[in-house]
């Protein structure tokens, strides 16, 4: 494929212009659940930890509390993607609140996405680290460590695990800033990938810990009341020379609840991914939003809790940076199986948590677009990549700003779990709060509400997302208390992201002088000689959907809602008038793929985005619209063409204009189905080509009576109703090539003096569903 166009180049001289959309990719419910479970169930691996250090032994039940609560917040995204398909907390507080609480919303936000790739690759270092140090212990003990190395460490060897895994987790963030750059596609797969090997180990785990519960003897967690909650003094934060937690015991309950909540993150990246979840949109969001609920449920509070039930209270806390390293230790069985257990256990957990990080990346580029196309950042940040079309400037900030987290951190798992849950409740804070305040001020689509809802007098009441802000909010303000570091961290951190915001809005609207609020779809362009599939990547059977007005799509509506894009093409076609041959076209891409097609195509992008499938985009140069379009169908062997109902012309006469073409179009050309498409989705059916004429009822009748007449007679009695047209065209053809083309010629004259539609000549004979693609067949 050619590199794209450089824009402005008066010397670049383009025949045709295919333009890819930067974030048109869509992909499965599963390999959507994959990137999110990355995060919300990699926390399986380190949030127990944290909280059982900061709260004491009743953490697993506050765990599993947490799990069970994220049902409600995960309730909440799914009615907010069920409104907007760019979603997100950013859209939905602007909605409800305005844009300066969204960008307030979006910065507390980031703060969590930013976080979430540091404190998941220095815990898979933190996995690594554990099984070498533990692998030189073993070694020791059975004398397989040579003497000299022995001397040389001054005993058995010992590597720093705050180093080793501050190196990890740049290695792993770097390698996922190379895969998100060449685009989601690749690195949803290996999601997925590794989620199929973590459920292998979960499954064994839960399995192998049963059988241990069964033959050995187990504690269980004390319950998370008052008193048996046991705060260290980083854990009480602003708090910890009062006795405000023990006057109080809900508060104490409350606070607990907050040290646990980073086991809940990830739920933004749900708003996130559903743009690119492919169609039926909403329907695989809850089946991906029902997987990781079950899922993250099972894992991560099933899994802290066996920790807390099978690992004895005095070795606990030194597992407290790989707690699932440590289950596997202390399973039932020999030694040397858990030994090889648990180094499958590091494997996976290093795997999943390093594509935490992946899944960092995705959410935090999701959300500075959305933030960028409202033109709160400058249209510098969504420049395709080259060669991926991806916004790479985008993925750098990120990844950077990942980058010195994690040497600022020194490995330190802890100071990055207490930092990182400012982000996670905030966000969740003020996406439910929007949300509670936009069901009674949003009047627009909503494909589905959080359950609880009661209707008094005709005035809905709703409990279920009401109950569900308020405990965000509850926790939240306690976490601003009892979190100092997050607090303080965070705040400076929303401070100077909401200050780039605002001053880069400012900048925005100087220059562009934003009069709608929103930006452009940003396009990668590539550049071909002629129209061909391959340049344009699409199979043979595609769909053509010509476009021109972009407040009238509604044809294309039309289509994406019967076509299986999986297995036919649709082409998004506009043609750019020329009075130059295509052979002679001086256009420059600047002039073929102008502010205005930039429009159109986001605004197609947006539609097909919200049927969950794939366009191709097509800029070709034209003197004749309907040549063009016909040459178009032809190079990329179209089975039909779509078209909006034209203002200035009728259906039949959009078919006869495409008919004409046809015929005019050089040899091989194909036959194609013409669905010309009306404002309300009326749709009139044309074949393009020489094709069966539809028959009126009396000519079939007159062929019948004369089939029934002629086989009466002697050897005739195999003829076929065929026969008797085929018969009567010749006589016709010869009785027209002779004498008789005057006389016929007068006949047809007074049968169309007869018509009572005057335009009726302009097209041809307008074919129903049964002469065409019934609305079911294209599907």
């Amino acid at each position: 494929m050619n590199q794209p166009p450089i824009i402005g180049d008066p010397n670049n001289r383009v025949r045709i212009v295919v333009a890819t959309s930067v974030m048109l990719t869509f992909i499965s419910y599963w390999r959507a659940a994959a990137i999110i479970l990355n995060d919300l169930g990699s926390s399986a691996f380190y949030a127990g930890g944290i909280a059982e250090e900061a709260v004491g032994r009743s953490a697993p039940w506050l765990i599993i509390g947490v799990m069970l609560f994220s049902f409600a917040v995960r309730a909440v995204y799914v009615e907010s993607c069920s409104m907007f398909v760019r979603g997100g907390v950013y859209r939905i507080v602007k909605e409800a609140l305005g844009g300066k609480l969204a960008k307030i919303a979006v910065s507390t936000l980031m703060f969590d996405y930013i976080l979430t790739g540091p404190i998941s690759g220095v815990s898979a270092g933190h996995y690594i680290a554990g099984l070498v140090n533990e692998t030189f212990f073993t070694m020791s003990v059975h004398g397989w460590i040579p003497q000299a190395l022995l001397t040389l460490c001054h005993g058995t060897p010992h590597i720093n695990a705050n180093y080793l895994a501050m190196a990890l987790a740049v290695a792993v963030t770097l390698y996922y800033w190379r895969e998100n750059i060449k685009g989601i596609e690749d690195s949803s797969e290996k999601a997925l990938k590794i989620m199929e090997v973590t459920t292998v180990m979960v499954i064994v785990l839960l399995v192998w810990s049963a059988i241990t519960l069964l033959v050995r003897p187990f504690q269980i967690p004390p319950l998370p009341l008052p008193s048996n909650l046991h705060f260290t003094p980083g854990a009480l934060g602003f708090l910890k020379n009062s006795n405000i937690a023990k006057l109080f015991g809900v508060f104490g309950i409350m606070m607990a609840f907050g040290h646990s909540v980073l086991a809940m993150s990830g739920e933004e990246s749900l708003a996130q991914v559903f743009r690119e979840i492919a169609h039926p949109k909403l329907k695989n969001l809850k089946r991906t939003a029902l997987i990781i609920a079950i899922y993250s449920l099972i894992f991560t509070g099933g899994a802290t809790l066996l920790a807390g039930m099978i690992i004895p209270d005095g070795q606990r806390l030194a597992y407290k940076d790989n707690l699932i390293a440590g289950l596997a230790m202390h399973l039932a069985g020999p030694p040397l199986l858990g030994l090889i257990f648990r180094a499958f256990v590091v494997v996976v957990g290093f795997l999943m948590l390093s594509g935490a990080i992946n899944t960092a990346i995705v959410g935090s580029n999701g959300v500075l677009n959305r933030v960028s196309e409202d033109g709160v950042l400058t249209d510098w940040f969504r420049k395709p990549h080259r060669r991926f079309g991806t916004t790479y400037r985008v993925i750098n900030l990120v990844v950077g700003l990942q980058l010195l987290i994690i040497l600022a951190s020194r490995g330190d798992v802890y100071v990055l779990g207490e930092a990182y849950a400012f982000g996670v409740m905030w966000s969740f804070v003020f996406n439910s709060l929007s949300m509670l305040v936009l069901r009674f001020k949003y009047k627009g689509e909503r494909g589905w509400k959080v359950p609880l809802n009661i209707t008094i007098g005709g005035f809905e009441i709703p409990i279920g997302i009401a109950s569900v802000s308020l405990i965000l909010l509850t926790v939240a303000i306690t976490n601003l208390f009892t979190k100092s570091v997050a607090t303080v961290s965070g705040l400076i951190f929303t401070g100077i992201v909401f200050t780039v915001f605002t001053v880069s809005e400012r900048i925005n609207k100087r220059k562009f002088a934003l009069s709608e609020g929103h930006m452009k779809e940003h396009f990668q362009l590539l550049h071909s000689e002629t129209v061909e599939r391959d340049s344009v990547g699409v199979r043979p059977g595609s769909i053509l959907v010509t476009v021109r007005d972009y407040n009238t799509l509604v044809h294309l509506r039309w289509i994406l809602g019967r076509v299986n894009t999986d297995e036919q093409d649709v082409v998004c076609m506009t043609a750019r008038l020329s009075w130059l041959s295509a052979e002679d076209s001086d256009l420059t891409s600047e002039q073929l793929f102008s502010e205005y097609e930039q429009t159109l195509f986001t605004r197609a992008v947006a539609v097909a985005e919200k049927f969950g499938k794939h366009v191709s985009l097509l800029v070709v140069p034209a003197q004749d619209v309907w040549s063009a379009i016909v040459q178009t169908a032809n190079a990329l062997q179209s089975s039909a063409v779509a078209a909006g109902v034209s203002s200035k012309m009728t259906a039949e006469e959009q078919a006869f204009r495409l008919g004409a073409a046809w015929e005019a179009a050089p040899a091989p050309k194909r036959q194609f189905v013409f669905y010309a498409v009306g404002p309300n989705m009326e749709v009139s059916t044309f074949r393009i080509g020489p094709h069966t004429p539809t028959m009126k009822a009396e000519d079939i009748q007159l062929v019948h009576r004369l089939w029934l007449d002629i086989t009466q007679n002697p050897g005739l009695d195999k003829l076929h109703h065929s026969d008797i047209v085929t018969g009567a065209l010749e006589r016709f053809a010869q009785d027209y090539r002779n004498d008789g083309r005057d006389e016929i010629l007068g006949e047809f004259r007074m049968l169309e003096n007869q018509r009572q539609t005057p335009d009726h000549n302009l097209a041809p004979h307008p074919n129903d569903s049964r002469d065409g693609i019934e609305p079911g067949d294209v599907s």
